[in-house]
């Protein structure tokens, strides 16, 4: 985790047209110490770029549900850090 940060603070910070084709979420089973359970959830979206080049971010839970397959806009990242992606009309 504190390879990927550093990675990502030193990577220059982007932004360039995409169109969103795949979601996905995956869930995390965590068990305590003292037996009980709970789950998390990871969301990702795939982008596309003009180039035909694709890359997957990790995305807030809260923008996950307001972004469609299709979507095309403006994505800003940084290395694989996901800063914003700004739908176009």
């Amino acid at each position: 985790m504190i390879g990927e940060w550093i990675s990502n603070e030193s990577s220059p910070r982007l932004t360039v047209d995409a169109t969103i084709v795949a979601k996905r979420d995956q869930m995390h089973r965590h068990r305590s110490s003292n037996g009980h359970s709970h789950r998390s959830y990871s969301y990702y979206i795939t982008f596309q770029f003009d180039s035909g080049d694709r890359m997957e971010l990790r995305i807030p839970s809260h923008e996950f549900g307001l972004l469609v397959e299709g979507d095309a806009g403006k994505l800003t990242f940084q290395g694989t850090r996901y800063i914003s992606f700004e739908r176009q009309y």
